[in-house]
């Protein structure tokens, strides 16, 4: 029996002129329960018409309108009786386009501004007539195109929000997207709900209602292998996969014995033991160590630690065909498709400006960079998920919390947090700090309110005193960072009673150990990982 084909959702395009706010417009449009999409800024009108849209966003971006080179849109888009908001560059654009002026009148402004709401807009309703702004701008609109009118102006720029009603067209100097504008969610949601009519159809049940329903379509009777590590990513792939094709899924775990402290009896209980997924396990540990004998150099670590998981991973997959050739799977073992976490950040990150649109999306290898020998068609189901989002989907799948909001964990593992070389008495110390680290976090409730918290073995030996008997043993440099994305930290001020209990535990309970430090440096100029 064929099921009837789902509604279309509520949908506003954002074509992305290069502001460094593009993914925040489109996570501010998503927390109004209204799906978002951002495109290359040449897509054309046609694609966009294709799409169907309720409205569409125009991004800022650091170039100007009159610029070599600078980024255009195809004016046509202009003419699809779709509601457009464009902010900043995008209100730059329009007004180029549709014969308004431009100019650079060497008023740069930037930082926080008060918005005198002029006329009653439907983008400002229920705002009053003042709004505090973040304004981030060289250029002005210095004479509007035919059919527009000002809506609201800042000390320095009488056209801060224009506006043709009648074509549904809206211009914002400043940014409604960003914290420093602390009413711009309800101008976005004026633009959103009233103007673009849009309903709020975006929510996780939906989403992963329809995910399932892409992946049946995508993977039919076929057979899926995903490259299982214990985080977050391809945990929620994993939970969705099997949701969608039960043991059409089958996860591989790999333990390069570079895991932290019982990470492989987790994974086998919640994956294996309580979703009933399909897990091959993997104990690769002393193929990895032997490899890291004697390697000091972190880029030589890292490469030769992708490099092998390639090898081991590629191998499990073999070992898979032929087990399912022997039971009668086919030809190709029945396993046609690889599963990935890519994440709708890795896939928008791949979007460059002045690129061509039909070749911007780079292949996301989460699990290494998988060799295409391997002949595998990639599954994505998250790909159009912002990480926040990913988290939420975890939860909803039933993820336990310590999965859907752990830390993220380099792919290297402990090796890059062991300053030169690995060995097992290395690994052992370091595993141990972890452990006592990663309970003291969570105990206090701090765990959870940081971006990552860890502890790094480095090959620093001092002179210590224990029991009236002098040591000489290792340091450990303790890493704590709040950060959103990753791309920018600071150092977390602890309290000092939990930084005293983590330390005297450490050297207390931790063989090896007589020194404990930390790491008050912030990104940039520093690193989150030392290695």
């Amino acid at each position: 029996m064929k099921t009837a084909a789902r509604p279309a959702h509520s949908k506003i395009l954002i074509l992305d002129f290069g502001s460094q706010y593009t993914q925040v417009i489109g996570r501010r449009i998503r927390e109004l329960q209204v799906y978002s999409e951002i495109l290359p800024f040449d897509t054309s009108a046609a694609e966009i018409a294709a799409a169907k849209p309720n409205g569409i966003v125009l991004s800022g971006g650091p170039a100007s309108v009159y610029d070599k080179g600078a980024p255009q849109i195809d004016p046509e888009i202009f003419s699809l009786e779709v509601p457009i908001l464009g902010i900043c560059y995008g209100l730059m654009l329009m007004a180029h386009h549709l014969g308004g002026q431009v100019k650079f009148t060497g008023r740069r402004e930037f930082g926080a501004g008060t918005l005198e709401i002029t006329n009653g807009s439907q983008l400002f309703e229920g705002l009053g007539s003042q709004v505090d702004v973040w304004n981030s701008h060289g250029d002005e609109v210095t004479a509007l195109p035919n059919g527009f009118r000002v809506a609201a102006c800042t000390t320095n720029s009488p056209f801060a929000a224009v506006e043709d009603p009648q074509r549904r067209l809206y211009g914002l100097q400043f940014h409604p997207e960003v914290a420093h504008t602390p009413r711009g969610r309800e101008i976005l949601q004026n633009f959103v709900y009233h103007i673009c009519r849009c309903t709020m159809d975006w929510t996780m049940g939906s989403f992963i209602e329809d995910a399932c329903e892409r992946v049946r379509a995508q993977v039919g009777d076929n057979k899926v292998v995903l490259g299982l590590s214990g985080g977050v990513d391809s945990s929620v792939v994993a939970a969705l996969l099997h949701k969608a094709i039960g043991d059409q899924l089958t996860c591989i775990f790999v333990n390069n014995g570079l895991l932290r402290a019982r990470e492989e009896e987790v994974v086998q209980r919640v994956f294996g033991e309580n979703f009933h997924v399909k897990l091959k396990y993997v104990d690769a540990s002393q193929r990895f160590l032997s490899l890291l004998d004697g390697v000091i150099d972190p880029e030589q670590k890292r490469k030769i630690i992708g490099n092998e998981f390639i090898k081991v991973f590629q191998h499990a997959t073999e070992e898979l065909l032929a087990e399912d050739r022997k039971d009668g799977g086919g030809a190709h073992g029945g396993y046609k498709f690889l599963a990935q976490g890519t994440l709708y950040p890795d896939v928008i990150e791949s979007v460059a400006i002045g690129g061509n649109p039909a070749q911007v999306i780079k292949t996301h290898h989460n699990v290494g960079g998988l060799p295409e020998k391997m002949h595998f068609e990639l599954v994505e189901p998250v790909r159009q998920l912002f990480k926040d989002e990913v988290r939420q989907a975890g939860l909803q799948l039933g993820l336990p919390k310590e999965i859907v909001y752990r830390q993220p964990f380099p792919g290297p593992g402990l090796a890059v947090r062991i300053l030169g070389e690995v060995t097992p008495e290395r690994l052992r110390i370091l595993r141990d700090t972890d452990t006592i680290v990663q309970s003291e976090m969570e105990a206090s409730d701090w765990y959870y309110r940081v971006w990552q918290s860890f502890a790094v073995l480095l090959p620093v030996q001092s002179v210590g005193v224990m029991g009236d008997q002098r040591t000489y043993e290792y340091t450990i440099a303790l890493r704590v960072v709040e950060s959103q994305d990753g791309m920018t930290a600071d150092w977390v001020r602890l309290p000092y009673e939990l930084l005293g209990r983590i330390s005297n535990r450490i050297v207390n309970e931790v063989k090896g150990v007589n020194r404990v430090v930390y790491d008050i440096s912030t990104k940039p100029p520093s690193t989150i990982e030392w290695e």
